[in-house]
């Protein structure tokens, strides 16, 4: 009985080496490559140069000019490695110092010419072009090299939690309709007309269950839906590393997940990301404006509320809270040397953001403020303003003055506007966002809190005794995984006691009845001992797209939909069949009238 040659990377039964392997080591060698025709060149009148290319490269063949091939033609060659001669090396190529010589081709495949170049050129085409042609685009080496990066991320990923006893379990894609924050998908049941299935929002209410099961350590990179407007960071589908822990605190569930993340970063980066850094919700707010910190530039937001408490600037002496940002001549001279148009266009850009105006002020020599308010402070309020930001010559000052929430939010959203850089630049900048509002704001519609992440987050300890009386100041036992600035995911120390979920609940405005036909499946079975327990799930697409250096996760994902929503391959959405319709019960509705 004979045995099978262990196949290699670089070897199948119609190739011995791939195209992008080949060095001056294999010079003398006969090799058969497989590829795509990248680009022909004639050679004088008997010989063509042909750049051959596949996933991991491209490698110049001298084929005889009668071989007919063409632009992205598939073809098979077989030739023997030599030096290139001297003079022609090229050391843009990682294949540069060899070709192949006396070539055989075999056409695997002929091939129409594509509607734009696959090379770096296509990174100028219309998106929607791109898109259309999808399975083209995948064939360029920033397609192919962030497709295999998001490869090594999953990889790590799944090592990083099977070493730390995560069992991966997959848990159902049809669900009964929860409330996540998110607008869900919904799937008509044909055999109960007029009910329908939810798309997973994230396996939430299911690795809870998973706990109450036992199994004590979950994981899934799982497939989530939600349908929210797309953006840069957003999109329908999107993937995300969904983790459950018993018995554990918040310690736990950070450590086991920056174990993962870091082992993701290194496995890409080659070297391992510094331990990542804490901060709390009020201090992230109280500093940057933002629950999504970007900590890799400063112009952190300083409260100068006391050097304004004796004043008579009614703008100031009037409001709850005073804060402002110093914009550096030096770090960012366009922005601070800005003349009146752009000043007015940043105050009305704080107006929309909801504040009732903003004050600038130009830092000359000797403290000297150039402002339109300047007249109306003191001399010691200039200086002491001065001082408190530690502000120079050459620097911007930019003021708000409103209640505590709008001034931090709205000079977090002037910081980012005028210091941010793009999400990929820089160092790479971790940080563990805790101690999140249980409740963010009141609905419109029902008049009670809204949850800050989700119903099933376990108020922090020290809080519990307020719930009833003062919802609003409770804190969660939440937290978020910020990286430069994109929240990477979230997650929470969840309820394990159903009379501490029914009195959340009630917060919400949910009732006790309405909680019971909502989620008796997942109330009940907390009746027979669930274990404390925690968990977190972060966007692997968004890790990705930042390790491989892209604003955008549609980059770093195969197929996926455009900011609109639609898929210009397969041109989904799409109607549908009137007896599909008709078989689930459903009638449509005439599209709007346009205006």
């Amino acid at each position: 009985m004979t045995s099978k040659k262990p196949s290699t990377v670089e070897s199948t039964t119609m190739r011995t080496h791939r195209c992008g392997d080949l060095r001056a080591s294999h010079v003398g060698e006969t090799v058969t490559l497989c590829g795509w025709v990248a680009r022909r060149r004639e050679h004088g009148e008997h010989l063509a140069f042909v750049d051959l290319r596949d996933y991991t490269g491209v490698v110049q063949c001298v084929v005889d000019n009668s071989a007919d091939v063409r632009s992205e033609w598939v073809v098979q060659i077989t030739g023997t490695v030599q030096r290139r001669p001297d003079g022609t090396i090229n050391k843009n190529l990682a294949t540069g110092e060899v070709e192949l010589s006396n070539c055989s081709v075999v056409v695997l495949n002929a091939a129409e010419a594509p509607p734009f170049p696959i090379d770096q050129r296509a990174d100028e085409v219309d998106e929607n072009v791109r898109l259309k042609y999808r399975y083209l685009d995948i064939r360029r080496e920033r397609m192919q090299r962030n497709l295999r990066i998001r490869s090594k991320v999953n990889s790590a990923i799944r090592t990083a939690m099977e070493r730390q006893h995560f069992v991966e379990v997959e848990t159902p894609f049809l669900m009964p309709s929860t409330p996540e924050g998110a607008r869900e998908f919904l799937v008509p049941s044909r055999k109960e007309p007029g009910s329908f299935y939810a798309l997973p929002q994230s396996p939430q209410l299911w690795k809870q269950l998973l706990m109450v099961a036992g199994i004590d350590r979950y994981y899934q990179i799982a497939r989530c839906l939600r349908d929210e407007d797309l953006r840069a960071d957003r999109q329908y589908e999107f993937m995300q590393l969904d983790a459950e822990m018993s018995f554990v605190t918040k310690d736990d569930v950070l450590a086991a997940i920056s174990e993962a993340v870091m082992d993701a970063a290194e496995a890409v980066l080659g070297e391992r990301p510094a331990p990542i850094e804490r901060i709390t919700w009020h201090d992230a707010m109280n500093r940057f404006g933002v629950d999504k910190p970007d900590l890799r530039f400063g112009m952190e937001l300083v409260d100068v509320t006391a050097v304004f408490s004796a004043t008579e600037f009614k703008a100031f002496s009037s409001a709850e809270c005073i804060k402002a940002i110093r914009v550096e001549g030096v770090k960012y001279p366009e922005a601070a040397a800005s003349g009146r148009n752009k000043l007015d266009a940043l105050t009305d850009r704080a107006k929309q953001l909801g504040a009732k105006g903003l004050v600038w002020m130009k830092v000359g020599a000797d403290k000297a403020l150039e402002s339109p308010v300047a007249k109306f402070l003191s001399d010691s309020e200039r200086s002491a303003l001065v001082d408190a930001l530690g502000a120079v010559e050459g620097d911007l000052l930019l003021l708000v003055a409103d209640t505590w929430s709008t001034t931090c939010e709205v000079l977090g959203q002037l910081r980012n506007d005028l210091g941010r850089p793009p999400v990929h630049e820089g160092p790479y900048r971790y940080v563990w966002v805790i101690d999140f509002p249980l409740f963010v704001g009141i609905s419109a519609t029902t008049g009670k809190p809204q949850p800050g992440h989700h119903p099933f987050c376990q108020p922090h300890p020290d809080d519990i005794e307020r719930l009833e009386s003062d919802p609003m100041s409770v804190r969660a036992q939440a937290y978020d995984l910020v990286l430069n600035g994109w929240e990477l995911g979230s997650g929470s120390i969840r309820i394990h006691d159903p009379e501490m979920q029914r009195r959340v609940f009630r917060q919400l405005g949910i009732s006790d009845e309405d909680a019971d036909r909502r989620f008796g499946f997942f109330l009940q079975p907390f009746k027979f001992g669930a274990p404390p327990h925690g968990g977190f799930a972060f966007g692997t697409d968004r890790l990705v797209a930042i390790l491989a250096g892209e604003e955008n996760i549609r980059e770093v994902i195969a197929f996926p939909k455009t900011q609109s929503g639609s898929d210009p391959m397969t041109n989904a959405p799409t109607q549908v069949n009137p007896t599909q319709l008709q078989e689930l019960g459903i009638r449509t509705l005439p599209p709007p009238a346009k205006s």
